[in-house]
């Protein structure tokens, strides 16, 4: 089972995403994402899978929360840097955001 101390392990962000492209490259349908974390940890990028629900166009300008300090991870010829948190339903995954703008890089405490 995991600990209080486990999850203050995990340094959760708010980021606003600048870029939303087809990851043609990926086994799974996905979006590489370029997400903006503000001044302290600047932008990074995510191979997201949320293709079923979302149009790229449409992720522009959303907040969304990251796992900000997990390993890269290498997909495909893309390597992903943040892990863009989603709630799993029959439609697909659905993005977490916080319900009023916030500060990019604030964080979930």
């Amino acid at each position: 089972m995991a600990t209080f101390d486990d999850f203050m392990k995990l340094d959760i962000r708010v980021g606003e995403i600048i870029e939303a492209k087809n990851f043609e490259k990926a086994r799974k349908p996905a979006y590489k994402l370029i997400v903006d974390f503000g001044d302290e940890i600047g932008t990074k990028n995510s191979s997201a899978q949320i293709t079923e629900i979302y149009e790229a166009d449409e992720l522009v300008g959303k907040q969304v929360l990251g796992v900000v300090n997990f390993p890269p991870r290498q997909i495909a010829d893309f390597m992903s840097e943040v892990l863009v948190l989603g709630v799993y339903t029959e439609k697909g995954v659905v993005l977490i955001q916080p319900d009023q703008k916030v500060k990019k890089g604030d964080k979930l405490g």
